[in-house]
């Protein structure tokens, strides 16, 4: 990243100010569960109150998953490349977005609705047994995120660990689950740190969600899709199509749910105008794939979700920056990527998988 494109201190306006102002333009979409936002919040934190860290973190700066919110993976991270090639995809539930352009995919881009079709056929093939109240879902990550400073370039840190338990329970809850990373490069290396709801506790839903809530879902695709558009808001920073399929990334890549409602999810997201597929991808963990990913007009973040180009299951996925502070074209910068090496549904946190999911 050019330290032109990012601010600077001892500017006219303060440090902290300067820092809001970069995070508002920087920042990822809500709720997305990419390793990287938490960090950036983390850094900012530790800039403005160098006081020691606080072994709790929130549902709204932990992965939602992975990026690629590598969150992804979260966020599950993420996503490289504007190219010339703009792909409209037929089928209802998407938007034009307000200034009538449509999403460019990169160099070598086309359209994924085929490819959607035969992961989501795919998905239809997997065993996946309910997961009970009292159970947790388990996925382990491994994922590599920014650890550059605001004033130097993008600078991925090591590749480390990331395990999550995510708790069933219809709610509401305060803690959502557990977190513990290892590895170099880690937050917390080696803690188990509680993932806690701001506010309120918070029932199952569209920023919980357990797997009975998900099997209540839809598996219309059309009438899931408008689901997803009607619970999903977008602002400045990315259009309504791009905040759905975010969204839907972020509930693919990070949970377990019934095999009709991810194919379901599939569907709809081949509908999103503009989603278009990479031949080639490549995740943390060094395997191959296909990629499902998104350029969106407004936004400076393009992800790209992973699958095993034989099986078709999800892999994971890559993140990039693809603009500049003020949303003109700048070479594209990969600042996070994750490979989801295990998903699992277990009794007791730390204990032995009751059900290894797919």
């Amino acid at each position: 990243m050019n330290a032109d494109d990012l601010p600077r201190a001892g500017s006219a306006r303060s440090e902290a100010e300067e820092l809001l102002s970069a995070l508002a333009e920087w920042d990822l979409p809500r709720n997305r569960h990419l390793h990287h936002k938490d960090v950036l919040m983390q850094r900012i934190d530790q800039d403005l109150n160098p006081a020691p860290q606080t072994q709790t973190r929130t549902a709204g700066t932990t992965r939602r998953r992975k990026l690629l919110r590598p969150a992804v993976l979260l966020p599950a991270a993420s996503m490289a490349l504007a190219g010339a090639l703009v792909v409209t995809l037929s089928g209802g539930g998407g938007s034009t977005p307000k200034d009538g352009s449509v999403a460019a995919g990169p160099a070598g881009a086309h359209g994924a609705s085929v490819t959607l079709g035969r992961i989501a056929a795919a998905a239809m093939e997997t065993d996946t047994s309910p997961v009970q109240d009292g159970q947790l879902v388990y996925v382990k990550t491994l994922l590599r995120a920014n650890k550059g400073t605001f004033e130097g370039p993008v600078k991925l840190g090591a590749l480390h660990t990331s395990e999550e338990w995510t708790v069933q329970k219809p709610g509401p809850v305060k803690t959502a689950g557990w977190l513990k990373e290892t590895g170099r490069d880690a937050v917390m290396p080696g803690e188990t740190i509680p993932i806690e709801e701001g506010g309120a506790p918070v029932p199952a839903g569209w920023n919980r969600p357990t797997y009975k809530w998900l099997a209540s879902l839809p598996t219309d695709p059309d009438a899931l899709l408008r689901l997803v558009y009607s619970k999903t808001k977008a602002d400045e920073t990315e259009s309504h199509d791009q905040a759905a399929f975010d969204k839907i990334g972020d509930l693919l890549s990070g949970t377990v749910m019934p095999a009709a409602n991810t194919a379901a999810f599939y569907e709809a997201a081949a509908k999103i105008p503009g989603v278009t597929e990479l031949p080639d991808v490549t995740d943390a963990a060094g395997r191959h794939g296909l990629g499902i990913t998104r350029e969106d007009p407004r936004s400076v973040i393009r992800d790209v979700w992973i699958f095993d180009k034989h099986s078709l299951a999800y892999l994971g996925a890559r993140s990039y920056i693809t603009k500049d502070r003020k949303k003109e074209p700048r070479p594209t910068t990969l600042f996070g990527v994750t490979a989801v090496m295990e998903r699992a549904v277990v009794d007791h946190r730390d204990g032995e998988p009751a059900k290894k999911a797919s």
